[in-house]
């Protein structure tokens, strides 16, 4: 199969400091996006070292979507005990962390990882299904059934993630993954994306031909609508 790969970052209509960053290793089919974490110190140095990281996963000779997704864990606990040890080096003894969410291909398979608030996505057919499971105190309080989808929007505490890589001595990652199929689009992007625009607004940019034109268009609707966030995305094509 043949991928092709389309990434935008900005650092948004609010913020000084665009502490994103976006892996595309189409090459070695590989692709993340990290997200700093706001409001901790240093969250661009850790969305570089996750990236950084991640690309120099070598691509063996067979690859199994599996064993890829296993190279990338490994290579995220590494960073998560760099950045732990960062932390506890500081004065103050801060959190330096990030979130992250990647794909892997190989052998007709697709595994996608997380860690943290950013999302990925898989349109197929028409459909759109988000992978990810978000790693946050109002996902929490919705799978306990307290509020609802709704709710949790708006809620105050909207940007407490209860994971990213630094911020323990144990790092947790989730996968899912599955079985490739031709014109598969997946997205990976951060909250400062998914928190402006719909999933029918993603289904309608993602459907264009181009994914150039496609990430362009998710841009241009996260900017529109104030972006205070820093905004990143990543969008592969299975051809």
């Amino acid at each position: 199969m043949v991928f092709d790969c389309a990434t935008r970052t900005h650092v948004g209509h609010r913020r000084k400091l665009n502490e994103d960053a976006v892996l595309d290793g189409t090459d070695r089919g590989i692709w993340a996006v990290a997200d700093g974490m706001g409001g901790h110190d240093a969250g661009e140095v850790a969305s570089a070292m996750i990236v950084e990281a991640l690309a120099n996963v070598a691509a063996p000779a067979d690859p199994h979507a599996q064993d890829r997704a296993a190279q990338a864990i490994a290579a995220l606990a590494g960073v998560n005990d760099a950045l732990v040890a960062m932390g506890q080096s500081t004065f103050e003894q801060r959190t330096i962390g990030s979130t992250v969410v990647g794909l892997v291909v190989g052998g007709g398979q697709y595994r996608c990882f997380w860690v943290g608030d950013s999302r990925g996505y898989r349109m197929r057919g028409g459909d759109i299904v988000q992978l990810t499971r978000d790693h946050s105190l109002v996902q929490d309080l919705v799978d306990a059934g307290m509020i609802g989808p709704a709710e949790a929007e708006d809620h105050p505490n909207a940007n407490v993630v209860t994971r990213a890589v630094g911020a323990a001595d144990r790092l947790e990652v989730d996968t899912v993954g599955g079985a490739l199929e031709d014109g598969d689009v997946f997205l990976l992007a951060s909250d400062g994306l998914t928190k402006l625009v719909r999933p029918h607004e993603l289904i309608a940019q993602l459907s264009a031909s181009d994914i150039e034109r496609a990430a362009e268009g998710l841009l241009g609707l996260a900017l529109a609508r104030g972006a205070p966030d820093n905004v990143s995305l990543v969008i592969v094509k299975c051809e």
